[in-house]
């Protein structure tokens, strides 16, 4: 859940980054935080804790980040933590990662699929992408077990859907209408 304190902060990060001209860096630091963040449950529920006191969180994230983050990516989750908004760190991340990828010119495509892409449909699809795109693209693969064929397209807050599911969805509610009219 992206909130209004997390791109305040966000933006706050990136303007600080362009300033000191270390963008690609601290994008890194990002990426490093909000996986890690996200791959342990654990981290997430201390972050949001509100009875754990600050000095034991910033020894926490000191143990796990210090020496693998900038100079600028530790402080700022000092301060963030100082200011108990370590909850938002997560957020802060995801919001300054998709700040940082508006400002370089990266689009992000989101790709459900059945199934692993392999390369040639991978190709096909960054070939759909790239026509809609303007700079870089980063093409995100999900593999969605429920759907059971074809595949569904996210960019630019517009949706291409050619999965089997949606057209079976679509047949079933062209049969509901029934046109047909008894004549007795």
């Amino acid at each position: 859940m992206e909130t209004k304190v997390a791109g305040r902060y966000a933006k706050s990060l990136l303007g600080l980054a362009i300033e000191q001209k270390t963008e690609q860096k601290i994008y890194a630091d990002m990426e490093l935080v909000v996986s890690t963040i996200s791959s342990s449950r654990e981290l997430a529920l201390l972050l949001r804790n509100p009875i754990i006191n600050t000095d034991k969180k910033q020894n926490i994230l000191s143990l796990i980040f210090k020496g693998k983050v900038s100079d600028v990516t530790y402080a700022f989750m000092n301060i963030i933590v100082a200011k108990r908004r370590e909850g938002y760190l997560e957020d802060i991340t995801r919001q300054f990662i998709s700040l940082y990828k508006a400002h370089v010119g990266i689009a992000t495509a989101v790709v459900s699929t059945p199934f692993k892409l392999d390369d040639t449909l991978r190709a096909e699809i960054m070939k759909i992408v790239s026509a809609e795109a303007k700079g870089k693209v980063e093409l995100v693969e999900e593999i969605d077990k429920d759907l059971i064929g074809g595949f569904v397209l996210k960019m630019n807050n517009k949706q291409v859907d050619t999965s089997i599911e949606t057209k079976l969805r679509e047949i079933r509610r062209e049969l509901k209408i029934n046109l047909y009219e008894k004549n007795y």
